[in-house]
């Protein structure tokens, strides 16, 4: 039989511990775990079974703590993973991780597609600042490349011309190269590309001699 040999407090971290076994590092736990399985140095133990018990409990724990944040918002794989990072191993991250997609708790594809509904529908943005908000949720590039390439161009464009009509009625009183600056800037501030602003102000403003 192995025995503990000693149980440490971590100086980064005062809620967990580090375990040694016949006086090798052991595994690192949650502090309160030590006292869930009344772990105490000169114990004699089953290094195989006391592992599997110990990662269990964490997973249990990350598991629960994936849900709560979940129950709040949708969040990517990555940004789960981020936010369990200060407090499991990577090996019980994976195991969450897996349990998560099993049955749909997360999944990049559906998310990404969610953002980029509300972003063209409510929020009228284009392409170029979807990429950036799909970035920011942790999405990753394969997602990201697949959910932006179903946006239809014709609605992106009727964004861009309902947001530019607005913003006319804001600068209309400007001199006329002022307005084309104006709208141009908000446009690519809402992320639609060059193409897209171009057709857009020479057909609401019937400019072609402006250019941008």
């Amino acid at each position: 039989m192995a025995i503990i040999t000693k149980i440490e407090v971590q100086k980064k971290n005062e809620d967990r511990v580090n375990i040694y076994v016949d006086d090798k590092f052991f595994m690192a736990i949650f502090k309160e775990l030590v006292f869930t399985f009344n772990l105490k140095k000169g114990n004699e133990i089953d290094e195989k079974d006391l592992k599997s018990i110990l990662r269990n409990e964490m997973f249990i724990k990350a598991k629960n703590k994936s849900l709560n944040i979940l129950s709040r918002a949708d969040q990517s794989e990555k940004k789960i993973r981020e936010k369990l990072a200060t407090d499991y191993e990577d090996e019980v991250i994976d195991d969450v991780i897996d349990f998560l997609k099993k049955y749909n708790f997360i999944n990049d594809d559906i998310l990404a597609q969610r953002i980029v509904s509300t972003n063209i529908n409510l929020n009228r943005c284009g392409k170029n600042r979807i990429k950036q908000n799909l970035y920011n949720k942790g999405i990753s590039k394969e997602a990201i490349s697949e959910a932006v390439s179903e946006i239809d161009s014709d609605i992106e464009f009727e964004n861009a011309m309902y947001l530019a009509k607005k913003r006319y009625e804001l600068v209309k009183k400007d001199e006329k190269r002022k307005i084309y600056q104006k709208i141009s800037q908000h446009l690519a501030y809402k992320g639609f590309d060059y193409d897209i602003i171009k057709r857009v102000l020479n057909k609401l403003l019937n400019y072609d001699e402006y250019d941008m």
